[in-house]
């Protein structure tokens, strides 16, 4: 090719490259929201007749009424009448599972009967069922068999091909031979497993890596097994993986910048998680006063998922029965106990194993029932669970800075939590994605308190 077509090739492209430096960028779209009142995740107390501007997907600003400039041109969203919060953030889901029906084959039928494209359109049902609730963010905690289809539905969510909550996914999560189900089939068929099987600390570390290297954002393991109640009437746990196996799990996720959680009702199993350095206990049953004080020094966060163990008893007078019935009453002590002392305690609901179709929110009127304050069980569903995320500052909060992640409800959930069962508007990354709240009449005004 001659000298002038390569000049006159090089010319049009520059002028092309000049054409679109000079294309103007769209200017992020603005909405101020009109807040009757504002709990904002942080303070102690709520915040009355407030402006939240929000630009592209995140807050500008939060400033009274009174003195509020609404941008030019913005869209207002009248929530006048309403109590705004951040995006609720559910710490332990399970998106892969529909809260089993036994009489259609329970837990076994997700892995043995059901194709994984099956599965992974029920979960984009459940993460549109999360959203609507006003849970704009899930760490879910393992897909059951479904490999690494959290990555999936993750990714389907990131992309703008369906709606949902952010995830921060496990994948498969890790247990022992022995330790998770399927199990009670006949001994000579090898039966798959709804978790990653492994036995030693070097299967238990490579483990970690092939899930790390797939996309978890958290590892998670389970340290203990079946439940049953002991010879002396005591609530009995299988322990799983050893402290060894634990440690080498642990290291490798901290040496990534990745945290471990650990299933465990209590007994050995979660002596060992505690021991081997794990950063929260789920479910934590029956917790003592030394493993407390343990989760205090090592600053343990502890996800509890009570009203899941309120739910589908065995009959009374059987030995499932008398085991539900334990694991519930040890339970509500040890979150009295553990609220108490201090411990990190995090919004979780371990919906999934109950249907989806329930209301995520179910679990708040049960922690103020045993003791949290209405105002500390939002905080655990806000900026505690967003710390435990490392996304502190990012989600949990109305502040300026952070994701433009509102919900709204027009009742005073402070007064009455199960008001959250019932969001009536829900944004999400800028975004309103649900708004119900129309016309609602002003909730009365409490007289201020005089100090004595």
């Amino acid at each position: 090719m001659r000298f002038f077509e390569w000049t006159a090739i090089l010319c049009l492209a520059a002028s092309g490259a000049a054409r679109a430096q000079q294309t103007p960028t769209p200017a992020p779209p603005v909405t101020a929201i009109r807040a009757g009142t504002l709990i904002d995740g942080r303070s102690d107390t709520p915040r009355h007749n407030l402006v939240i501007v929000v630009r592209g997907n995140r807050i500008e600003s939060v400033s009274d009424a009174a003195s509020a400039r609404i941008p030019a041109g913005a869209a207002v969203v009248d929530l006048s009448q309403a109590t705004v919060l951040p995006g609720l953030i559910d710490s332990h889901t399970h998106i892969f599972l529909q809260g089993e029906d036994p009489a259609q084959g329970g837990y076994d039928a997700n892995i043995l009967k059901y194709p994984l494209a099956l599965r992974a359109a029920r979960a984009t049902v459940a993460v549109h069922r999360a959203l609507e609730q006003g849970f704009t963010a899930l760490r879910d905690l393992e897909t059951e068999g479904a490999g690494y289809g959290d990555i999936g539905i993750k990714m389907a969510i990131d992309g703008g091909y369906i709606p949902g909550p952010r995830l921060f996914v496990v994948t498969r999560a890790i247990s022992t031979t022995g330790g998770y189900s399927l199990d009670g089939y006949a001994p000579e068929l090898t039966m798959p497993k709804g978790a990653q099987i492994v036995d030693g600390p070097v299967e238990a570390r490579k483990a970690a890596r092939e899930q790390l290297d797939h996309g978890a954002d958290w590892i998670k393991v389970y340290m203990t097994h079946r439940s049953w109640i002991g010879k002396n009437g005591e609530l009995v746990s299988q322990p799983t993986l050893t402290v060894e196996e634990l440690k080498a799990i642990v290291d490798e996720a901290h040496g990534w910048g990745k945290k471990v959680a650990c299933h465990a009702y209590g007994g050995i199993g979660l002596r060992r998680a505690l021991d081997g350095g794990c950063d929260s206990i789920e479910h934590g049953l029956d917790l003592r006063d030394e493993d407390i004080a343990q989760m205090l020094k090592q600053g343990t966060w502890y996800v509890p998922t009570l009203a899941v163990y309120y739910t589908d008893w065995s009959p009374a007078g059987t030995a499932d029965g008398e085991r539900d019935r334990k694991r519930a009453s040890l339970h509500a002590i040890s979150f009295q106990k553990a609220l108490k002392a201090g411990v990190k305690i995090v919004f979780g609901t371990d919906v999934g194993g109950i249907p989806w179709s329930e209301p995520i929110a179910q679990e708040f009127p049960l922690m103020v029932k045993l003791g949290m304050s209405p105002m500390d069980a939002i905080k655990s569903a806000t900026s505690r669970a967003a710390e435990m995320l490392d996304m502190q500052g990012q989600i949990g909060v109305v502040a300026p800075g952070a994701f433009a992640d509102l919900v709204a409800v027009s009742g005073d959930p402070l007064a009455d939590t199960k008001i959250l069962e019932t969001m009536q508007f829900v944004m999400k990354d800028g975004n309103v994605f649900k708004n119900d709240i129309k016309n609602v009449p002003a909730p009365p005004e409490k007289p201020e308190r005089k100090r004595k």
